[in-house]
């Protein structure tokens, strides 16, 4: 079955960026939202740069980053095959087919990366949506995409980071979206490769614990830390803020340098 014929069974056609980009993604499996958005705007990236996304998904940040910072060189690797045919096929109908899609496993070895001409030390601009729980911990959708896309074995942050920050060129920046609860972890984990960390929480609503945070790390860095006042996503009742409203209908930039 094509993407364009289960689009009437097991996806959904949804907008993004004030219906600037429509997205099929896949009703019952992972499906992208916030994090996403916020995650594309958090880049400093500018046109005739390269960059990836680990973990592409159906291609959400990676497009509304696209559609913000034009003239980019993207690439975006998946580990699901069929999500991965769905973000080529979100690229070109959104009209951003520059978007090259790689599936595999970035925990797989180097090598096999290299062969498909993935090289490390290349690119300006890595970011990831990682899975946000670990098997041992956390139980899992019955959902067996979804069950991929929100959990990894326990310690599997340690490789999702080192990944990443390999295939970031010196002076190149290395960013995350991920649970708050998490900050702990990931920071122990990019502090072994990456320097010039900063930290941009999301936070729910005005004195609210943020249940979101952006981290991003440099490599070959040695900035000090730096943690940033961040943003509010709900004012009164569950409205977005205007700040949150512009980076969500009207593709701004967050920021986050």
């Amino acid at each position: 079955m094509t993407l364009e014929s289960a689009a009437g069974t097991g996806w959904t056609e949804d907008g993004f960026l004030g219906g600037r980009l429509s997205i099929r993604q896949p009703r019952a499996g992972y499906r992208a939202g916030v994090d996403a958005v916020m995650l594309a705007a958090s880049l400093p990236a500018k046109a005739g740069e390269r960059v990836l996304e680990a973990g592409l998904g159906v291609g959400v940040a990676s497009l509304c980053l696209a559609s913000r910072v034009p003239g980019l060189r993207m690439t975006g690797i998946e580990i699901q095959p069929d999500l991965a045919e769905a973000a080529r096929a979100n690229a070109a109908r959104n009209g951003l087919s520059g978007l090259e899609v790689m599936v595999g496993d970035l925990r797989g070895p180097m090598k096999d990366w290299a062969a498909q001409g993935l090289l490390p030390g290349i690119f300006d601009h890595v970011f990831s949506n990682p899975p946000y729980f670990d098997h041992e911990s956390h139980a899992l959708p019955p959902d067996g995409g979804k069950a991929v896309a929100h959990a990894m074995a326990a310690g599997g942050l340690e490789g999702w980071v080192r990944f990443c920050s390999v295939m970031a060129r010196p002076g190149g920046s290395v960013t995350f979206v991920h649970r708050s609860e998490a900050l702990p972890e990931l920071l122990g984990e990019m502090g072994k490769l990456l320097g010039g960390i900063g930290i941009f929480p999301l936070w729910p609503r005005e004195g609210a614990p943020a249940g979101r945070v952006l981290a991003r790390g440099v490599r070959g860095s040695r900035a000090p830390f730096r943690l940033h006042r961040g943003l509010v996503l709900h004012g009164e009742g569950n409205s977005f803020t205007p700040a949150a409203e512009a980076v969500l209908r009207a593709g701004a930039a967050l920021p986050f340098s």
